[in-house]
This record gives structure tokens, sequence and C-alpha cells, in this order.
């Protein structure tokens, strides 16, 4: 499977999820994208400049920009002790963990402000 997120600065963004996330750098084709790869999942990371079909806008005018409310999700062993470490890394986090009957989330934010589910199913 492949995502691709807006980013502000790949560098920044291929960083954090390398350094805090798990995932691999894969390739830097050029200096605003970047692939990633954690287990199955490819992460496409592209800045909304250059030539590349990601960078341009819609018919009406709206360009692509980071943020918003979808999101990919990285199942981990235990949420709070991973939103902790995080946290004191210095990793925005929108909100605190909830508990739901599937289990327990948190979101965090890539450098660009992209949300990431960190999912720990119930047991």
């Amino acid at each position: 499977m492949k995502v691709r997120y807006i980013v502000d600065d790949t560098q920044a963004a291929a960083a954090f999820y390398t350094e805090r996330l798990g995932f691999e750098l894969e390739a830097q084709p050029a200096p605003a994208f970047a692939i990633l790869a954690r287990g199955d999942l490819r992460l496409l990371l592209s800045e909304p400049r250059g030539p590349g079909g990601a960078a341009q806008p819609t018919p009406d005018g709206r360009r692509p920009e980071p943020g918003g409310w979808n999101r990919i999700q990285i199942e981990v062993d235990d949420v709070a002790a991973t939103a902790d470490v995080l946290r004191r890394a210095g990793v925005r986090l929108r909100g605190d963990v909830v508990h739901g009957r599937g289990g327990s989330q948190v979101l965090v934010e890539d450098p660009s402000g992209n949300p990431v589910e960190l999912f720990e199913p119930a047991r």
C-alpha cells in the first residue's frame, strides 16, 4: 500500500518518520520527494512545489497542503509509553490517549502537521 503525505520540508519529515516511527528511507530521487517504508506501507513524502503531479493545483485552484485529519495508523505495543517518549522528544500530540472498545489511540503530528495515529489494540 502507498500513501502520499504533502509536507513542508521533505528532510524534516523523513527524519521524523525514520527516527521516531521506525520507517526506513527507501529512495529520495529529488530533494522535494522521498519514499519511506515500514512493512508493506510505502509513505510518499512530497513538497507542494515543483513540476511533480502531487504539487499541481486542482482545476478549481486549490493547492496541495499538509495537515487535515486523514491519517495512517501505526500499531504499537504500548500507546501511552510511546506517546510519552514522543512528547518528551518534542513531538506535538493532538490530545491525550483515547481509550475505546477496540483499543487505545493518540494522534501525533509530523513536522508539517500531518496526523499519524498510534494505535494499541485491546487485549
